[in-house]
């Protein structure tokens, strides 16, 4: 497996890094990653593992605020913004990669936003993988947050408050917990901002589910608390395909 890192520079000034894996062999398709809240691309040494082993390229990016990327920590200034920026990481990909069919796969948060992408803009895309996607997240019962995001969020948006995601629920394995804890690109800050990003991506998910059309993979792990088993059984109920891997 073969790594590289990149970056960009987004209209509002946000620096962007990016990190991508590649297998030995000409890769057969690209899949572009979206990760979850508080985290960043490192993370997913493992999935990429798996992806090149099989043949794909996979490529992320640090969300804006999180990991290597620029930007106040855990803060999305609108919706549209995160869109533009999964936009201009399929920009990058098409360049990298002319011609290779394109799939995305976001986790938590990823999972929720690339949903989100792939319902209006995803008419390019070969399919969509998520994981935990946040439909129905740990923060929906947290009704103080929810409230704050929805009032506040529109006046003072950059305002940050503690994710409540609770470290040793987001794995089984005790070294997997400890590196996340102990890593210093991880955080657990998210702003009125993007919880309110977030509340409007949910919103938006349920009321155009019927134009999702892509081919579509999900996938809930039984221990994990960011998202609930409801929102994997939510997203089953409307999803019109299942998708192959393979170009």
């Amino acid at each position: 497996m073969k790594t590289f890192e990149s970056n960009w520079t987004s209209d509002d000034g946000i620096t962007f890094y990016v990190r991508g894996w590649e297998s030995n062999d000409k890769p057969k398709a690209a899949i572009g990653l979206v990760h979850g809240l508080g985290e960043h691309t490192g993370r997913y040494e493992h999935v990429a593992k798996v992806m090149t082993d099989a043949g794909y390229a996979m490529v992320g990016f640090d969300l804006r605020g999180h990991g290597r990327t620029g930007g106040a920590r855990g803060h999305f200034p609108s919706l549209d913004s995160v869109m533009q920026d999964i936009h201009q990481l399929f920009q990058f990909l098409m360049q990298k990669y002319p011609g290779l069919p394109q799939f995305l796969y976001g986790h938590s948060l990823g999972g929720l936003l690339s949903l989100r992408y792939a319902i209006q803009y995803g008419s390019g895309l070969k399919g969509v993988v998520v994981t935990d996607s946040g439909l129905r997240s740990a923060l929906q019962e947290q009704k103080a947050k929810i409230a704050m995001a929805k009032i506040l969020g529109s006046l003072v948006p950059a305002m940050t408050v503690p994710s409540g995601l609770d470290p040793t629920t987001i794995s089984r394995d005790p070294e997997v917990v400890k590196k996340y804890v102990n890593d210093p690109l991880v955080h657990d800050k998210t702003s009125l901002g993007l919880g309110k990003s977030s509340l409007s991506a949910i919103d938006f998910c349920f009321a155009h589910a019927k134009e999702f059309v892509l081919h579509c993979s999900s996938c809930t792990g039984k221990r994990t608390s960011s998202p609930t088993p409801a929102g994997a059984k939510t997203l089953r109920s409307w999803q019109v395909k299942r998708i192959r891997m393979s170009p």
